[in-house]
């Protein structure tokens, strides 16, 4: 065997074996019969022949391979793309895990640490008999209940004795609100210039996502004011005005009917007269908007907020305020509608 034929595959083989027999067969049978130069066009035409089919076959074997390499290919790349897609969603699905794990310790880190604090400030509070706290400028007088209030001076201002050691710690403090078989039991802070300054922050002005409870700017619980707002977050985790929901039921309402609410000047309590859900409006809007009610420019604009109020409560509550009464609002969000809110309102029985 020759060189060039080490360059044949089988299949070429086997075609170029057929091809030579035929043409020795084609030979010796006709060389007699045929002359000199019939017989080699008839070997050419032979030998055409094998070349065509050789070719042929190499173009069959040629397209399968490429085809083949075709599949592959795009095989290749499928999986390329599976894994990529793969990697992504495993680092998206990483990420968020560590997002919400991350968000989740502190969210409960903050809440823990407003419980802390809250505990602190209740440590700090003068109790009456409390011979260790003393100021040198005091004041003792008897309100109108009958009930002897004890005044100091903390930088300048007259407050409770009771809260003097918190006012001393920030000035921004107005007053301490509770509720009985609430968690509802926190200080209130004020300030006039942003009036939202708390809603992020906590007793000491750092960041904190549950706030601190805080009394709208335009009122003044130095005089006070027909209606007295204050505002809290509903945290998912009880903190704050979260347990005021539960007024939408008629015998939570009717298991915690009272309020109070003592401010730096005076103490309160307060009785659950209304407790609604509702919504903050536009600017545009003209009905009823319960945020807008500070103080009454007379006994119709009062009767027509303690109506709408009584209007929207779910179940019938026959205790009702009269013009001259002193009302305290408390409010927090719900989530009936985009910008819904829930509201108790109560007033001033001693």
């Amino acid at each position: 065997m020759d060189n060039n034929e080490n360059n044949f595959s089988e299949d070429e083989m086997n075609i170029k074996e057929t091809v030579d027999e035929s043409i020795n067969e084609k030979v010796s049978t006709e060389s007699n019969e045929l002359s000199e130069i019939d017989l080699e066009n008839q070997v050419i035409k032979e030998a055409g022949e094998l070349i065509e089919k050789i070719d042929n076959k190499k173009n069959e074997n040629n397209d399968e391979s490429v085809s083949k390499n075709k599949t592959h290919n795009v095989k290749s790349k499928k999986k390329k793309l599976y894994k990529t897609l793969y990697a992504i969603a495993m680092i998206a699905l990483i990420s968020v895990f560590i997002g919400c794990a991350t968000y989740l310790i502190v969210y409960f880190w903050q809440a823990k640490k407003i419980d802390k604090q809250v505990d602190q400030l209740k440590d700090m509070i003068v109790e009456e008999d409390d011979t260790e706290f003393e100021i040198a400028e005091e004041e003792t007088i008897v309100d109108d209940n009958g009930k002897k209030i004890e005044y100091t001076f903390v930088d300048g201002v007259k407050v409770q004795r009771k809260f003097a050691k918190i006012f001393r710690d920030n000035n921004d403090f107005i007053g301490w609100i509770s509720i009985s078989g609430t968690k509802i039991d926190y200080p209130v802070m004020q300030t006039k210039e942003d009036e939202e300054f708390y809603l992020h922050s906590d007793f000491e002005k750092k960041y904190n996502g549950n706030g601190t409870l805080f009394l709208d700017a335009d009122d003044d619980v130095s005089i006070p004011d027909d209606n007295l707002i204050i505002y809290g977050h509903n945290m998912k985790n009880g903190n704050m005005f979260h347990d005021i929901l539960n007024y939408e039921s008629e015998d939570y309402y009717k298991e915690h009917k009272y309020i109070q609410f003592d401010t730096i000047y005076g103490d309160g309590k307060y009785e659950v007269i209304a407790a609604f859900r509702t919504e903050i409006y536009d600017k545009n809007y003209t009905g009823f908007k319960y945020y807008s009610f500070i103080s009454a420019g007379s006994e119709e604009e009062f009767d027509t907020f303690v109506s709408e109020c009584k209007k929207l409560t779910p179940y019938n509550i026959e205790e009702t305020a009269q013009f001259g009464d002193k009302l305290i609002t408390l409010s927090t969000c719900a989530y009936h509608a985009e910008e819904g809110r829930f509201v108790v309102v109560a007033k001033k029985i001693e």
